[in-house]
């Protein structure tokens, strides 16, 4: 009898507590029309309060799914995840508008927003502040933003877009190709050379036009030497003069 006393109060407290979480959720956000919050919200976004702005785009997102500015409050919620570093987010919200709205016409802004999202998520923070160099980080969101600008750059060549996710798709293989690079060094140290060399080779193959190559063709002279690969050895050494002369 008592256990089941207990569990009631659990219960009524547990609904009470909850009840109360989800008025203040609501609370949040005024209950207004659509046209009034849209504009809160549009406030709040060129203040660069994107918190706020989420809030606010959410709940117009909810409530009016079908209003007036139903298109453009999700592409507004693309950009105030972005801003707000909330890479799941925004992935989330580009996917679902890239599979709604395939013929949109601001699709391209989306698959652009695509790539700022993935190389935000690959910015490191310490690696700005600290000039710490950390190319040997896992490259996934770094690779993802390049497939994102690339496929904007093929599928509309016309977009306002175009010319600056060309610039960004620049020095993303750059930091691609540091990553292999820092690979290829890092199987030296533990003698790997034959693995050495693969990823070394991986640089030139796909990664020619970076300063990276450099390093690579570097790391496959050493490497060549070490196993005793005369040839190999000046072929590439042969490589190395022709790229820093």
């Amino acid at each position: 009898m008592k256990k089941s006393i207990k569990l009631a109060i659990s219960l009524s407290l547990a609904l009470v507590v909850a009840t109360g979480c989800s008025s203040k959720t609501e609370s949040a956000v005024p209950d207004k029309p659509a046209i009034e919050l849209y504009s809160i919200a549009q406030q709040s976004l060129q203040a660069g309060n994107f918190i706020s702005a989420i809030e606010t785009l959410e709940a117009l997102d909810t409530r009016y799914p079908f209003g007036p500015h139903t298109v453009q409050v999700q592409l507004d919620l693309i950009y105030a995840y972005y801003k707000n570093s909330d890479t799941a987010q925004a992935l989330a919200n580009i996917d679902r508008f890239i599979r709604l709205n395939p013929t949109h016409k601001d699709i391209d802004y989306v698959y652009y927003m695509r790539g700022l999202t993935n190389m935000g998520a690959d910015y490191n923070l310490f690696h700005d502040l600290f000039n710490i160099d950390r190319s040997d980080r896992d490259p996934s969101y770094a690779n993802a933003a390049f497939n994102d600008f690339t496929r904007l750059i093929q599928r509309y060549p016309e977009s306002e877009y175009v010319a600056d996710a060309r610039k960004r798709a620049i020095a993303i293989k750059s930091r691609l190709a540091r990553y292999e690079l820092s690979a290829a060094e890092y199987y030296m140290k533990r003698k790997a050379y034959i693995a050495a060399i693969q990823r070394a080779q991986h640089i030139i193959d796909n990664f020619a036009d970076t300063e990276s190559r450099i390093g690579a063709l570097k790391v496959m002279i050493k490497a060549y030497d070490l196993l005793e690969q005369p040839t190999l050895k000046a072929n590439a050494e042969k490589i190395l003069a022709a790229n820093v002369s």
